[in-house]
């Protein structure tokens, strides 16, 4: 390309760009373009931008009808309405909007683990739909449950910085263990217009008569005697399944688990202790009395959740009509399966109690504690889920699904290092020089800034790490390109390393030798680094020096092995968690 060609090219961009962005062109959009048309001048990169950077500031300073009428006279192609590009995926609207004064949504964990994949759909669509509607949007911890579903104080505090992390910052937060007074009161005003009753029947003979269609001893007892029992349910005259608060339905419905549903149970919290409230309550709510009532109690307006709760909703509905309650929304979504990915809370807890797990951030989880640790994006779950949406039908994603979101978020923001895995040595001699490698920190972004690597020769060789996977690369008589740094010709291969001699800088010769390319590291002139695999696997190896100046918590890209976060950097070790290709 002759200087004229080089220049014309590098002002058709820079014009198109001010006209676009109110007269102003910018280096780093003017700069990609070009290198998008002619990737071969990445090899030139230091003087592109110095061009660039001159005929932006000529064409900066003109009006901007010039600027236009240059390009009208130029270049007019580039003025044509590109193709239209896919529209990004927006939310559905939500049912009914407009019957209530404020949209009200909730998310509504059970804080006895930590949060995976799986609650991903329910926090944003949730979340999103509030802030889309000007709404409101709460965290209600599900805890009623201290047998079974045993709630721990960690969970609460990690469920918290999930969502925050998540972007998902809620408006107001309830416990449901502090409310456990209200449930309280609500049975009592049910048992005395006798819509619920207790039952002390044996499961065995109570799932019997449910069966048959035909009601238990029980049920109709007067309000008299079922508050009576209620007390003694309340003072300890009951034990833990002696006695349960059960709603009256549809003894002829359908579905057996729909007649009389149980609503409050006995747990002997002596012995299944709460985290929080202790042994203070005997009587504990079951999920739909508890999450039925608040529902209504906190004004929620549209529940956003899994179709597994359709039955939920039938069950709902019951007291809902005892209280000449109006029900809200309810938008039920199919499941979703990452596959790959442990989504049972029980395997997660058995693998870390079985030492499977080193953690909840290992590396091996779909936990938010572990995508957060390996660089995985919040912006990229988000936009998964926004795409796969609140459709009622089962949808089956991959972690490439998951990958191909992230990596379209961190390219742009991940600078690149060299880090050589499983290292051997290769000595190149007939090396003349001292050289200064300065690759881009981005390729895209020369504003960022360079990398610095020196090679220094000893008595004409140099000694050079590379990494155990390109030892096919490097054939006997070869050219090979070492990456920003100049060319070798390989001269013996063994399986500890290889040897060459000097061969050409320049890129061109290179390329013209259709030379394979190769990154690389001083020996002299390194960092020891471990990236953590996601299958918990550490592959070992070197990286640039520069490494050691990069905080903690930074997503990078490996080049020629993939992104990941930095984790630590402890006594010049470095440790990287790895995200994807």
């Amino acid at each position: 390309m002759s200087l004229v060609e080089f220049e014309n090219l590098i002002r058709k961009y820079t014009v198109l760009n001010a006209v676009q962005h109110g007269g102003k062109a910018k280096v780093a959009p003017v700069t990609g373009k070009i290198l998008a048309e002619r990737p071969e001048l990445r090899s030139r990169i230091k003087e592109l931008t110095l061009m660039v950077a001159r005929i932006i500031r000529e064409i900066n300073v003109l009006p901007s009808s010039e600027q236009r009428r240059i390009l009208d006279e130029n270049w007019p192609e580039l003025l044509i309405e590109e193709k239209a590009k896919p529209e990004e995926k927006v939310l559905p609207p939500l049912p009914n909007v407009n019957k209530y004064a404020r949209i009200i949504t909730r998310f509504s964990p059970n804080p006895d683990c930590v949060l995976h994949l799986g609650s991903a759909r329910a926090v944003i669509l949730s979340h999103d739909y509030a802030r889309l509607n000007k709404g409101r949007f709460y965290l209600r911890f599900e805890d009623t449950d201290p047998r079974l579903k045993k709630s721990a104080l960690e969970f609460y505090d990690s469920i918290r910085e999930d969502l925050i992390w998540l972007g998902c910052k809620w408006d107001a937060e309830f416990i449901q263990s502090d409310r456990i007074p209200i449930y309280y009161e609500f049975a009592e005003k049910l048992l005395s217009n006798g819509q619920v009753y207790v039952c002390t029947c044996k499961v065995e003979a109570f799932r019997k008569d449910i069966a048959a269609c035909r009601p238990c001893p029980c049920r109709h007892l007067p309000p008299e005697e079922q508050l009576l029992r209620w007390e003694k349910m309340l003072n300890g005259a009951y034990g833990e399944g002696e006695a349960v608060v059960r709603v009256k339905t549809d003894l002829l419905h359908p579905n057996p688990a729909v007649r009389d549903w149980p609503a409050l149970r006995i747990i002997d919290t002596k012995r299944w202790k709460h985290p929080r409230v202790g042994d203070r309550y005997r009587v504990w709510p079951l999920y739909n009395f508890a999450c039925g009532l608040d529902d209504h109690l906190l004004g929620i307006t549209h529940i956003i959740r899994g179709k597994e709760h359709l039955t939920n909703e039938v069950r709902q509905r019951y007291l809902y009509e005892y209280f000449k309650w109006e029900y809200p929304e309810a938008i039920h979504y199919g499941r979703l399966k990452i596959m790959g990915a442990v989504l049972s809370k029980s395997k997660i807890l058995r693998g870390l109690r079985e030492k499977v797990y080193a953690s909840w951030d290992d590396p091996r989880l779909a936990t938010f504690a572990a995508l957060r640790r390996r660089g995985i994006t919040p912006e990229a779950i988000r936009k998964m889920i926004i795409e796969v949406g609140p459709k009622p039908v089962d949808a089956t994603l991959s972690w490439e699904n998951i990958y191909a979101y992230n990596k379209k978020i961190v390219d742009s923001i991940a600078n690149r290092f060299f880090f050589v895995a499983d290292p051997l040595q290769l000595i190149v001699s007939h090396v003349t020089k001292p050289y200064i490698s300065t690759p881009l920190l981005h390729p895209d972004y020369p504003e960022r800034g360079r990398r610095m690597l020196n090679v220094k020769p000893r008595n004409g060789q140099v000694t050079l790490f590379v990494s155990a996977y390109d030892l096919k690369t490097l054939k006997l008589n070869t050219i090979v390109r070492l990456i920003e740094l100049f060319n070798v010709k390989i001269t013996r291969v063994k399986k500890t390393g290889a040897t060459a001699v000097f061969h050409s800088e320049p890129y061109s010769e290179a390329k013209k030798l259709n030379a394979p390319l190769i990154h690389w590291v001083p020996a002299e002139e390194n960092v020891n680094e471990r990236v953590i695999m996601p299958t918990a696997e550490v592959v070992s190896g070197v990286g640039e020096l520069g490494l050691s100046k990069v905080q903690n918590g930074t997503i990078i890209q490996m080049e020629r092995f993939g992104f990941g976060r930095i984790n630590s950097i402890i006594n010049g070790q470095i440790t990287v968690y790895f995200a994807h290709r």
